[in-house]
């Protein structure tokens, strides 16, 4: 490669002096030199800048003017869309079999085709890193959770530049990309008013980026972001806001004027809702049409679904039905208290789903209505893991208070039902119904191991060169495989460099001759680890090892050496029913040498099994700061702050001083607004009277002054005293005027991990409300001078 890459250099000076003149030229060394550079180009992004092709003399009248040529696509490249919901299980939606209504997904695989072999990584962020830059996610730094992050290459979640996106190869080759919805691929330290940049959407090779930097977003107060510039929604939810619809509406209005002005440019756009991720975020009028459909409970669900499976020849006959695990209660034995809570949960789910639904249609029926629509391209991947259990067993209408390992009690989530679904809630069905969501597999989301967490549906079209086939293709294939036969239909070969740097090679291979060779295979081999589930898949062979339960983030089993492996052979059994291990030693030693041998080559060690360990462990601080800091200063406008990028402000004491200009009992709004409705903290002044609210979980305790401010200048102080020994321990709030001390109280629990998906900002408080004691963004209505933090 370091001999290729030094005669790609050579050839390019030599050719520079070509065609400016510098050296002797004639035609046909002029072609010869114009289709070497279009050889060398290949090998490295950005290409460098095209050679003057004119003439320049003494004056312009001598001389002849050429515009520099821009980097084109290749004439027949097709426009790429490639949409990628969240969180959803195989067999949920309709086309898949499933009982959740999905007809614009079903209106696409009747024109193109369905994969029923594709995979993921078991989770989001991992999923994601993978899609996009075509390497496995551990190459990535994507071994977990940004949340989780940890000091490793492998689990940092810092993208290297070694993994270019296919965002920036297709940017520099012509094409217009977009993105829009989730991304989970930016480390929340890094989204600050500072950056760095480069791994935002817009540093990966994205023109445009409109969505959150986080795993999830509240749907109703979504944490926006343009490019790189905080935006708040247009509309409140009582007006009908939903990030959904908004998303939608851009992605079309961008789609439509890009090929107004530029009907020949092909664009590539990432569409990636948070749907179906918690929370589920519904109005009652598509909620409530699926009262009563799932009462037969999730052992009948999947049985109903598996045979729909069958007949639609969504899975091969002979696939078994797994059986129901011991983590999941007979639905015969539930209380009606619990028959009516997760069913609620469910039929809420449904809801969402079936508005997703429908708003991808609108971006579909757009898309058709382009000029050059027959040559658009879209792979719809059905998830980018499967249904989640992160719900608890139970279910939980505070999903950020299961993901901190604190289950939900029933008789609490009951109490709350009549807001299921609205902006005061996080809801999050139960464990069963992810187990159902996922039929035929055993498991559900991050667990790698197993198919329930890594196989996901996908469709794709494109009118000009597919033919639709009622039959699914079964071409054993992975998310790494996606940027490969992005490349590949658009023309494009992978560069050795980009911006100078060498680049990892690509791990995925393409699967562009699925399109019309059903026989095509796939993959022979792949590995899965998340959270220390995992995997290996060699030829129809697949070694299991499942390790840590997704609903008990308190819970770190440790002694790997003790995981029980399983081992399948996919060629005769789909669905991972006949564990065959016992019968077969020998092959699963093989295959377990295997898993080790890629773990080492795609750098998967060290394994990890701390969940909510590791939300608490301290982050690298934003760049540029310092890290030893137990002062932050602020003003207002320092709004929309990350938590991991805010002032530590967990687990220990600290002291927050305001120096106001106040109006007396005039005074009104937000000091400091940290979290929302799940969890946080706000301190914030009412009809002159300062106030501190801490949100344990939807548990407050709120502590108020005696007095109202005076006017004219004062110093008002929040004392947070921790009690210690430990994280999650209780505090004493003591609140100060001028140094006098006018309320106290205690709070018995603080929140050890996060408040959630909401952030922190001086003199308002925005998005998501912490206390439905005001009405965000609440904004102060005095003079903050300055806001002063000191953490002990």
């Amino acid at each position: 490669m370091a001999l290729r890459s030094l005669r790609s250099v050579t050839a390019i000076i030599t050719t520079t002096w070509l065609l400016a003149g510098v050296l002797p030229l004639n035609p046909l060394e002029k072609a010869i030199a114009q289709e070497r550079a279009a050889v060398t180009d290949r090998f490295q992004l950005p290409l460098p800048p095209a050679p003057f092709e004119g003439k320049i003399g003494k004056t312009y009248k001598e001389s002849e003017a050429s515009w520099p040529k821009i980097p084109t696509a290749a004439p027949d490249a097709p426009n790429i869309v490639v949409i990628l919901l969240d969180d959803v299980g195989f067999g949920q939606t309709s086309t898949f079999g499933g009982l959740i209504p999905t007809p614009n997904l079903d209106k696409l695989a009747s024109e193109g085709l369905r994969y029923n072999r594709f995979h993921t990584t078991a989770i989001c962020g991992p999923s994601r890193a993978a899609l996009l830059t075509g390497r496995n996610h551990h190459d990535t730094g994507n071994g977990f959770l940004m949340e989780w992050a940890t000091g490793f290459p492998n689990y940092s979640t810092m993208i290297p530049k070694t993994t270019a996106t296919v965002a920036e190869v297709l940017k520099d080759t012509g094409y217009t990309t977009w993105w829009f919805g989730k991304n989970h691929n930016t480390p929340d330290w890094e989204t600050g008013p500072t950056g760095p940049y480069d791994r935002w959407p817009t540093g990966m090779g994205f023109d445009y980026f409109y969505g959150f930097n986080a795993g999830e977003t509240h749907q109703f107060y979504p944490v926006i972001f343009e490019n790189t510039t905080v935006v708040e929604p247009s509309q409140t939810p009582e007006e009908g806001y939903h990030f959904m619809t908004d998303m939608t509406d851009r992605a079309i209005a961008k789609m439509r004027f890009g090929k107004s002005v530029a009907p020949n440019k092909p664009f590539f756009l990432y569409f990636a809702p948070g749907a179906m991720h918690a929370p589920h975020h519904v109005t009652a009028e598509w909620r409530d049409k699926f009262k009563g459909q799932f009462d037969m409970g999730w052992e009948k669900y999947r049985e109903i679904v598996y045979q729909n499976q069958l007949k639609m020849g969504i899975i091969p006959p002979g696939t078994k039905l797994t059986p129901r695990p011991e983590w999941v209660p007979e639905w015969d034995g539930l209380s009606a208290e619990q028959k009516r809570l997760y069913c609620a949960l469910f039929e809420n789910f449904a809801g969402y789903f079936a508005f997703t639904d429908h708003e991808v249609g609108r971006l579909l029926d757009a898309i058709k209505e382009l000029p050059d629509a027959d040559n658009t391209l879209v792979m719809y991947i059905v998830g980018d893991n499967g249904a989640s259990s992160e719900g608890g067993p139970d279910g939980t209408l505070n999903e950020i208070k299961s993901l901190n390992g604190i289950p939900s009690a029933i008789e609490d989530t009951l109490k709350g039902l009549d807001k299921l679904g609205g902006p005061e809630t996080e809801p999050h069905y139960p464990v069963g119904w992810a187990w159902a969501g996922n039929t035929p597999f055993q498991w559900v989301k991050q667990v790698a191991s197993h198919l329930g967490g890594s196989r996901n549906p996908m469709v794709v079209s494109w009118p000009a060169k597919i033919k639709h086939d009622p039959q699914p293709r079964d071409c054993f294939l992975h998310l790494i495989d996606v940027m490969p036969t992005i490349l590949d239909i658009a023309h494009v070969e992978m560069p050795e460099t980009v911006n100078g740097i060498e680049q990892l090679p690509l791990a995925g291979k393409s699967f562009a001759s699925s399109f019309t060779d059903t026989s095509f295979k796939g993959r022979d081999e792949q590995y899965f680890e998340i959270i220390s589930n995992r995997s290996i898949y060699e030829n129809g062979w697949k070694a299991n090892a499942q390790h840590t339960l997704p609903w008990r983030q308190d819970l770190v089993p440790g002694n790997w050496d003790r995981d029980r492996w399983e081992l399948y052979n996919l060629n005769e059994d789909f669905s991972e029913a006949h564990d065959l291990a016992a019968k077969m030693p020998e092959k699963l030693a093989e295959m377990q040498a295997k898993f080790d041998a890629a773990a080492v080559k795609y750098h998967i060690y060290p394994l990890d099994d701390r969940g909510a360990a590791r939300l608490g462990l301290p982050k690298p601080p934003p760049p540029g700061s310092d890290p030893q800091a137990t002062n932050f200063t602020f003003y207002p406008g320092a709004i929309r702050l990350a938590e991991n990028a805010a002032p530590p402000m967990k687990n220990r004491s600290w002291t927050l001083t305001a120096d106001l200009a106040t109006q007396g009992t005039k005074t009104q709004g937000v000091i400091l607004g940290f979290g929302g409705v799940a969890a946080g903290m706000a301190a914030y002044v009412e009809d002159g009277v300062p106030i501190f609210d801490y949100n344990y979980f939807e548990k407050h305790t709120v502590v108020k002054g005696s007095q109202p401010l005076p006017d004219g200048k004062t110093s008002l102080q929040f004392d947070f005293i921790y009690a210690g020994g430990g994280a999650g321990k209780g505090a004493d709030i003591v609140i100060k005027v001028n140094g006098q001390e006018v309320g106290r109280g205690h709070c018995e629990e603080t929140v050890a991990g996060r408040f959630g998906i909401d952030t922190f900002g001086i003199g308002e408080d925005s998005g998501q409300p912490v206390t439905d004691a005001y009405q965000p963004p609440f904004r102060f209505n005095s003079t903050i001078e300055k806001v002063t933090i000191t953490v002990k």
